[in-house]
């Protein structure tokens, strides 16, 4: 059945019903950029979303989200009623719908078509019940990203994604679909257009994404979303960019929590550390030491859920303790987080039927039921048959916390990994959830409790550790996961494919909402990686947020850092660059909390005018806006070629800024001591060589390169790191303005009453044409060193460095909040040769 035909238009409260011949579609527009167009075949609109931050109509969730969610007043858009047109105007965009066939298309205000329904067949529920929602595409110059969690290159044109979310152990990397997470948006740009839409639909149904694959003769190319159930619940997000579409989607769905330092240092695990007959804790005392023999950074240890198997049958029992394995649990944490290690435990939601607690969860029908809602609904689990929480019911939320307190946190972690909540050994989708009372199915609810423990998570930490933050891991998700939990790719494969496409993985992610994101280094399933592969995947990792080796090795082996002696030394320098560069990291995920910008980005979101930038497949990506970085990922590979973007200098961080012209693709020496990094010709980056434990060291000293081919900023950020008092103002927040020009002005002003920890400061400008005429700070010029063992030696002072033609300029750290760096390179008369 189709939605053919306008019948009458109904104002309301929040917008408009437009009454069809086949369904009723409500329409809010919840700011100029974005509206909400909700098509329903049954002609009905529930409000219960478990989803979405900001609303515009009451909401049955509105109490159980209160301090996350905010109710707006939606804009007031003036209809206009034509023979066959309804048109609507905000400030950015044009909406016109079209009566008869009846399809939708939007403007912007220069009057360029944005994006348009496919007329004659843009909506239809099919004989089985699934709704499609159709779209006209350019299938030369679209292109389509986001999708969540998806393989293969950043571009999906051309292909079909499913959204029903599986345990996609040992997925291809290239090809393999679905996977752990279902985000249903995406952001879609015509190349020479250069406008950027979002597209979200808020169902948590099954779906399916056609990029184009499907062709049909008889309608002009288009692509489509389609889901089993509920309503086509489009928020539309006008852009312009594709750095506004996402934020306008994290507005409505939340942006990324910031978080802890800590959870940014390296994160070490493995399933066999955990899977030893006895003496577990020992076994992985031994294994910080190691890191610290070899100099290899640590603050993070993922326990696998080997510690809750029983001790006759080694089968996982979620918050259960193997004696055998962990004598005195709380003892093990106790000596983890002396030497600063942050110890995360895994759990698991299925329950088998010999579970120490069994009893007590069939008392408080804790389980998600048979679609007839009687009796415990039993599925596919690890070990046998289980049963599985319900989320959705207070009664298993409060079981599931009580636990959770008693059995985890209070052992003394202030972390929580939700492993395996994809919930997906419940077959029978018509399986019965409670819904906080109203009852609902699986087929609806399925991905959503994943979130759901994700927010108990949030709530419980919060019970036992007040002013903490929470640091919460989940490998499943939907849409809005990023303001509760850092996520994971779930169990690679161990393949010189999944090192190249993961990097694409994560920058989709990102696109998606999903800032802090990270894959399994070295692979998760399949035969240990050779030394080549651990190298490569370890220089790639320690780009991204979650920076975590984890494996359960199939050929009797463990992967480690140090597995191979030859490749150490590259490691270790490996290791050393991600703790430099935690000051700059730190306050790109700061940017995410506040405006949803990931730190790992695409070329065309910092570079939209250049073309090339939306097709490019070297899988290179911005580390913020300031580097570009190009992982070796393939095997044997000496060099490395890539694309440049147009529209500025790069400088070569390998050999000694040699300055590239944008708009090219080049080929750079890459051996195995070498990531490939350039710097944009307007950049500013942060580091500190003082980080080496995350909880034990402050940033005293701090570097910075900056490039001034132009003016630009950066946001320096800093706090304690663990506690929510940033809330409170207590941050240091410096935010530095670079005005390019002979005299280039390199202005700090740091807001916050939490104190800077920073005491001296060094800083390289990069000027390829000429040294400096003379440099100051705050208002006072510094000493000119012409050797550089005496600038060294110096408190203060610049030095010009010509191997990288650099301007070094070094200070002790001015007590006032607000200052300037001023170096001057303007025309200067050395031997007096001017004339009057």
């Amino acid at each position: 059945m189709i939605l053919r035909s306008f019948n009458n238009i109904e104002k309301t409260e929040a917008g408009y019903i437009i009454h069809g011949d086949a369904a009723d579609v409500m329409l809010v527009f919840m700011t100029d950029d974005i509206f909400r167009f909700r098509v329903s075949f049954t002609r009905t609109f529930k409000e219960e979303s478990y989803t979405l931050v900001h609303t515009a109509w009451g909401d049955r969730m509105d109490t159980l989200l209160k301090g996350e969610r905010e109710r707006i007043v939606p804009l007031s858009v003036p209809v206009t009623e034509e023979k066959n047109t309804l048109c609507f105007e905000t400030k950015t965009l044009r909406l016109v719908v079209n009566k008869e066939p009846f399809f939708f298309k939007v403007y912007d205000k220069a009057d360029s078509l944005i994006y348009s329904d496919l007329a004659e067949r843009a909506f239809e529920v099919d004989q089985l019940g699934r709704l499609s929602h159709f779209s006209k595409m350019d299938r030369d110059s679209d292109h389509f990203y986001g999708f969540g969690e998806k393989t293969g290159y950043l571009d999906k044109k051309g292909r079909r994604l499913r959204m029903s979310p599986k345990d996609a152990i040992g997925h291809d990397p290239e090809h393999g679909d679905p996977m752990y997470k279902h985000i249903p948006f995406y952001v879609r740009v015509n190349e020479k257009q250069k406008h950027a839409v979002g597209l979200f639909y808020h169902n948590s149904y099954d779906s399916v994404f056609d990029l184009g694959q499907e062709i049909s003769g008889y309608w002009d190319r288009y692509c489509y979303y389609q889901t089993d159930g509920g309503d086509i619940d489009l928020f539309f997000m006008n852009g312009p960019t594709v750095a506004d579409c996402v934020r306008e989607y994290t507005w409505l769905t939340g942006t990324t929590i910031l978080p802890t330092k800590q959870s940014l240092g390296y994160c070490a695990s493995t399933m066999y550390y955990c899977e030893l007959e006895k003496d577990c804790d020992k076994e992985i005392l031994k294994v910080i030491d190691k890191h610290e023999e070899e100099d290899i950074n640590i603050d993070n240890f993922w326990l696998a859920s080997g510690y809750s198997s029983g001790e006759e049958d080694n089968l996982r029992y979620v918050f259960n303790w193997n004696k055998k394995r962990f004598p005195n649990p709380k003892d093990f944490f106790d000596k983890m987080n002396a030497r600063g290690i942050n110890v995360m435990v895994n759990l698991k939601p299925g329950i088998l039927k010999r579970h120490p607690y069994i009893k007590e969860f069939e008392d408080n029908d804790v389980f998600i039921k048979n679609a007839n809602g009687q009796g415990a609904y039993f599925g596919r689990w690890w070990g046998g048959v289980g049963r599985f929480f319900d989320f959705t019911n207070p009664k298993a939320r409060a079981v599931w916390a009580k636990h959770l307190k008693e059995n985890v946190l209070l052992m003394g972690t202030k972390s929580v990994w939700n492993d395996n909540c994809e919930m997906d050994g419940i077959e029978d989708r018509n399986a019965q959830c409670d819904f906080e009372g109203e009852k609902g199915t699986m087929a609806e609810l399925k991905i959503l409790h994943s979130n759901l423990m994700a927010y108990l998570a949030k709530h419980t930490l919060a019970e036992v550790y007040p002013n903490e933050r929470p640091h919460i891991i989940n490998r499943a998700g939907y849409a809005g996961i990023q303001r509760y939990a850092q996520v994971w790719g779930g169990d690679n494969l161990t393949d010189w494919r999944t090192l190249k496409f993961n990097i694409a993985t994560i920058v989709g992610m990102g696109i998606s909402g999903c800032a802090n994101m990270g894959c399994d280094i070295g692979g998760f399933a399949g035969a240990a990686p050779e030394g080549e592969l651990m190298l490569r995947w370890i220089q790639s990792g320690i780009f991204q947020p979650r920076f975590c080796m984890n494996s359960a090795n199939n050929d009797n082996t463990v992967t480690q850092p140090w597995m191979y002696e030859e490749y150490t030394d590259y490691v270790r320098e490996a290791f050393k660059l991600r703790y430099r560069l935690l000051p700059y990291l730190y306050s790109l995920m700061y940017e995410a909390s506040v405006n949803g910008t990931p730190a790992m980005r695409p070329l065309f979101m910092e570079f939209p005018e250049d073309e090339k930038t939306y097709s490019d497949k070297s899988l290179t990506f911005m580390y913020g806006k300031s580097l570009l970085v190009a992982n070796v990922v393939e095997k044997g590979a000496a060099e490395r070629t890539l694309y440049l973007p147009a529209g500025c200098t790069w400088y070569d961080l390998n050999d000694n800024l040699k300055a590239y012209e944008g708009g090219q693709t080049i080929t750079v020496p890459a051996g195995l001591d070498t990531i490939p990094m350039f710097l944009r010709g307007t950049a500013v980056v942060t580091m500190t060589d003082d980080v080496q434990k995350i909880l034990r060291d402050k940033m005293k000293h701090l570097e910075m390169l900056v490039a001034a081919e132009t003016d630009t900023d950066f946001v320096l950020y800093d706090d304690d790191g663990h506690t929510t008092d940033y809330k409170k103002g207590v941050y240091a927040k410096t935010d530095i303005r670079v005005k390019a020009g002979d005299q280039t002005v390199i202005s700090f002003n740091r807001t916050g009453t939490y104190p800077s920890t920073i005491e001296t400061i060094d800083l390289r400008l990069v000027s390829k044409k000429k040294g400096a005429f003379w440099v100051s700070v705050a208002g006072h010029k510094i000493d000119r060193y012409l050797i550089r063992e005496r600038f060294e030696e110096a408190q203060s002072g610049w030095y010009y460095d010509l191997s990288d033609r650099t301007i070094c300029v070094k200070f002790p750290a001015p007590k006032e909040a607000t200052f300037d760096v001023v170096v001057s390179t303007e025309k200067f008369d050395l031997i007096g040769m001017n004339e009057d």
